[in-house]
């Protein structure tokens, strides 16, 4: 199945939302006029594109005088386009020499770590070599499904025990990179909520210690968003941000959602690219973020 395959399906209930209720709000409607971009504005919002989007995408439609069902549609794909950007942003390995390292943050039920599984699977299709950090030493079950997906994309894990000090899991993993000329190292990371003063400081230590060991590292700070969660994504990616630098989103659980629309707002009010979707449970289920195709997909009729 290709990738716009895998996205009209996993964005099957978004589309119904949204692409579904702009055909049947643009096939009904005979004029183009103040009524229709209101009731395009409420479609858009409870799609979950966010109100300081929807507002900027609908004024700008607003102003185009806009006389035609195709004109609207031609338009507000290339408005929604222009807010997720035109062109996939690619994962940053770093310059080498030296491991490329991936700091993976985000609330528990996010998706973390399945994503992290599909990662390494991704990046060892593509010949490298992956060392997985369990540095979530807080909840004694997060090393073993860390390892389960490790071995599953055949990775090499590094975990010890409960309790200890996250900073200096990460620490002995990039090290260890180093040592043995492994290509790219995932660190895990807690995820209690993300209003908890000491879960982000320990973040940043994370980052602080292994930018001692490694020069710019971490070179990716991956924020893991359930889909599901809706306009709660936004607060989580604005808290990660501050306290990380997080520099791009991997967004999961699409399939599951009606508020794909999410997409939208994290680019248009955090200035962060979507990097990764996840697009179903198997490993190889997390692709590029193609903003054509997804913006395709999300406005084909239901």
């Amino acid at each position: 199945m290709g990738l716009f395959s895998r996205l009209r399906e996993s964005l099957a209930k978004s589309r119904r939302e949204l692409g579904g209720k702009i055909t049947e709000l643009i096939s009904r409607t005979p004029k183009i006029d103040d009524a229709f971009f209101d009731e395009l504005e409420e479609i858009l919002i409870g799609a979950d594109v966010g109100l300081e989007a929807t507002l900027a995408v609908v004024g700008r439609l607003r102003e185009k005088k806009l006389l035609t069902q195709e004109e609207v549609m031609a338009a507000l794909q290339e408005e929604l386009l222009s807010l997720v950007g035109r062109e996939p942003v690619d994962i940053n390995l770093g310059p080498g020499p030296g491991p490329g390292v991936i700091l993976v943050v985000g609330v528990n039920g996010s998706g973390k770590t399945t994503t992290i599984g599909k990662l390494a699977y991704r990046l060892r299709q593509q010949g490298k070599t992956v060392m997985v950090a369990a540095a979530d030493t807080f909840r004694a079950a997060a090393a073993d499904q860390l390892r389960i997906w490790a071995e599953r994309a055949g990775a090499y894990l590094v975990a010890q025990e409960k309790g200890t000090d996250p900073a200096a899991v990460a620490y002995d993993a990039v090290q260890a990179a180093k040592a043995r000329g492994f290509d790219v190292v995932i660190i895990d990371t807690a995820g209690r909520l993300q209003t908890k003063v000491n879960l982000m400081e320990e973040l940043k230590k994370i980052r602080r210690v292994i930018g001692r060991e490694l020069e710019g590292a971490p070179h990716e700070v991956l924020l893991v968003l359930d889909a599901t969660v809706g306009q709660n994504g936004l607060s989580q990616a604005r808290i990660f941000q501050e306290a990380t630098g997080v520099t791009g989103v991997v967004l999961t659980k699409l399939d599951g959602t009606a508020k794909g629309g999410i997409v939208l707002g994290i680019n248009h009010e955090l200035s962060l690219p979507v990097k990764l979707v996840g697009t179903g449970e198997k490993l190889e289920d997390l692709d590029d973020f193609r903003p054509q195709e997804f913006i395709d997909a999300l406005l084909a009729p239901a």
